[in-house]
């Protein structure tokens, strides 16, 4: 993708020797980007915390490069390499954009740079992906950066993923239905799966009567069909699932 290489380019440039390296994670990496539904998952490690100022030029840059980014454009995340390896949980990050914050930066980018950091769980299981099928796209190779996950990590930031499956299932019905796939899968078998393969998995896995909504979630995640759900056994296939998944860590 010509705007990930530019993106790229334009990072190294301006974090310049802070800059450990720029890694790709999620379904661009994972063989299952779909630009109608997908956005495109960057990792950016840095030896030390970026000044503000630095934070200010690479955010512009973020800013004018997501607009020709299709669909729901970049999740990106900014991260100290101490917080890395050994693996701190939950992990430290310096900065964060996708595009639901444009508008907050454009409109006060001086409070966006200091309010704009902190911890997040999620950072668990994009290092787990990372380290088991990511891509690095620019400097030090992903074993060389990222420890190891400890299970229990991975685990906790999973079900913090899917904590609200029960109440947004019938808004967000494709994303839960197959995450909550790919998240089974990792309990019952330790499998690290995409949403698609979560899908397929949960086809020969689960009871046959959610095969219906997990076939539909599926050509809405691969090929953008305007699915209509049955709100009846999408609540029925989540209880089933938080069930069989149990949200103990």
């Amino acid at each position: 993708m010509d705007h990930i290489k530019t993106f790229t380019a334009n990072s190294a440039e301006i974090l310049g020797d802070v800059l450990t390296g720029i890694y790709l994670h999620g379904s661009a990496a994972m063989g299952c980007y779909n630009p109608d539904k997908s956005d495109i998952d960057l990792l950016i490690v840095t030896e030390t915390k970026p000044d503000d100022d630095m934070k200010r030029r690479f955010m512009d840059m973020v800013i004018a490069a997501d607009r020709d980014i299709p669909a729901k454009g970049t999740e990106l995340s900014v991260v100290q390499r101490k917080y890395c390896d050994p693996f701190v949980y939950p992990t430290p990050f310096e900065l964060h954009y996708s595009r639901m914050h444009t508008q907050w930066y454009k409109d006060a980018p001086d409070d966006y740079i200091s309010k704009m950091n902190g911890t997040d769980k999620d950072l668990a299981a994009h290092f787990t992906i990372l380290r088991s099928r990511g891509i690095c796209l620019y400097g030090l190779p992903i074993n060389e950066v990222f420890g190891e996950v400890p299970d229990e990590a991975y685990m906790d930031s999973l079900l913090y993923d899917i904590a609200d499956a029960a109440d947004d299932i019938e808004g967000s019905t494709m994303y839960y239905t197959l995450n909550l796939a790919r998240v089974l899968a990792y309990r019952r078998e330790k499998l690290i799966l995409s949403k698609k393969e979560g899908g397929e998995w949960a086809l020969d896995n689960i009871p046959e009567r959610y095969a219906p909504l997990i076939r539909a979630a599926l050509l809405e995640y691969t090929e953008s069909a305007d699915m209509h759900y049955d709100p009846a056994l999408a609540r029925s296939y989540t209880e089933y699932m938080l069930g069989s998944i149990d949200m103990t860590p």
